[in-house]
């Protein structure tokens, strides 16, 4: 009987190494997974970015054509500008001038009138009221002065007036074509701008790009670590465990040292069934488990087509449809070891059992349950939801013996 435990104790040691080793390389597969989907993430960010650069280039050489076409218009604009501000004086300057020509020719030609018609009275006034004839003379001469200066006055207001609408003639052919200028630069402008707007659009749409690739990459990078993390727990787990099993070990030994040297001083062996040997042996297909939620099965367990990411892929569960809000039971009792955010899984919660059975609840809208806490058989543990990689509310629900995923119909 102590050969048989001997070697149910050493093949217990065998199966939890195992179970840690599988469970280790599992892990590694994982982050092996994420890192090279996080590489990928990163090379696109990087193909991108070279993109970006190429189009910056090119859209600062267009932002330099752009700057110029912008300056021409301007230029072109304004010298229109000072046109049409020309036009506008040199109109009301032309008005002026037309006002003062009409009102000094029609007092020139009223002088000429009252002389022509009161030509001898005047004469005779001149004469009458003159001392002698050398003064008659003065007056006379000086009447005529003052006509030729008023003929003059009305001449020189004309040519100016005549000036004034040559300028206005020149202005108005320099509109004409600085209009024409004017448009062609704009539309120069507006196409320049066109171009640099397209660039705009390109480079943005590009930024965007890459910011969902760099958030990719974070992401996988953050869950390559939280494996990792993993990793460092279970080789933790399998340390600790082999430093239990090596001080259980030295305890059996000194226990059967004792035993043998009693045997030596009383002839006599303890009895097998003192308790010194307990091996557990899980339980499988036992079909303790309850359903964690009531509902159809949409996702049997093992090999499927992916419904979110295509091809074929390992199923490690199965996927009992449900609505939000509803509430997950545990399926037995045990010790809650994860609650939590797991990548793929979204919000989970995992239940050791014992014996190396573990159960997993994926996909929750809400946990209502923390690591280190006892739960029994039909407790809440979280509630129905589409977290992580999901396409609906549903639970995903895994049995994992040492670590491998079984089919939960075993346990049921």
């Amino acid at each position: 009987m102590r050969k048989i435990l001997h070697i149910i104790f050493a093949t217990l040691l065998l199966v939890h190494t195992a179970v840690f080793a599988d469970e280790i390389e599992q892990l590694e597969g994982q982050k092996a997974e994420y890192d090279t989907a996080a590489e990928e993430a990163r090379q696109v960010v990087d193909a991108i970015q070279a993109k970006i650069n190429s189009v910056s280039e090119i859209k600062r050489a267009l932002d330099e054509e752009a700057a110029v076409a912008v300056a021409d218009y301007e230029e072109k604009q304004a010298t229109l500008d000072e046109t049409m501000a020309r036009i506008e004086e040199n109109e009301s300057k032309l008005l002026a001038t037309e006002e003062d020509y009409t009102a000094k020719h029609d007092k020139l030609e009223k002088r000429v009138r009252d002389i022509y018609i009161n030509g001898q009275i005047s004469y005779l006034d001149v004469m009458f009221g003159a001392q002698d004839f050398g003064d008659f003379l003065t007056r006379m001469d000086l009447l005529k002065r003052v006509m030729i200066q008023d003929s003059e006055l009305v001449n020189q207001v004309l040519e100016y007036r005549n000036e004034i609408q040559a300028i206005g003639r020149q202005l108005e052919q320099d509109r004409l074509v600085q209009v024409e200028q004017a448009i062609i630069a704009a539309d120069a402008k507006d196409v320049q701008l066109q171009k640099v707007a397209e660039q705009q659009a390109l480079i943005d749409m590009m930024e965007n790009d890459k910011e969902v690739y760099e958030k990719q990459y974070a992401e996988m990078i953050a869950a390559s670590e939280h494996v990792a993390q993993l990793i460092e727990e279970s080789k933790y787990r399998a340390a600790a465990e082999e430093a239990r099993r090596k001080q259980e070990e030295e305890e059996r030994k000194a226990r059967a040292a004792a035993r043998e040297q009693q045997r030596q001083s009383t002839g006599a062996y303890e009895s097998s069934d003192d308790g010194d040997y307990q091996a557990y042996i899980p339980a499988t297909n036992s079909g303790a488990m309850i359903w964690p939620i009531t509902g159809p099965i949409t996702s049997e367990f093992g090999w499927r087509n992916h419904p979110i990411f295509g091809g074929q892929r390992f199923h490690s569960g199965i996927d009992i449809g449900g609505d939000y809000g509803l509430p997950i039971h545990a399926a037995q009792s045990g010790i809650v070891s994860h609650a939590g955010w797991i990548d793929g899984y979204g919000n989970t919660v995992m239940i050791e059992h014992g014996g190396g059975i573990v159960t997993l609840y994926g996909h929750n809208e809400s946990l209502a349950v923390s690591v280190g806490q006892n739960v029994n058989q039909g407790d809440v543990i979280a509630y129905c939801g589409s977290t992580g990689n999901s396409t609906g509310p549903h639970c995903h629900f895994e049995v994992r013996s040492g670590g491998e995923p079984v089919s939960p119909f075993n346990y049921l």
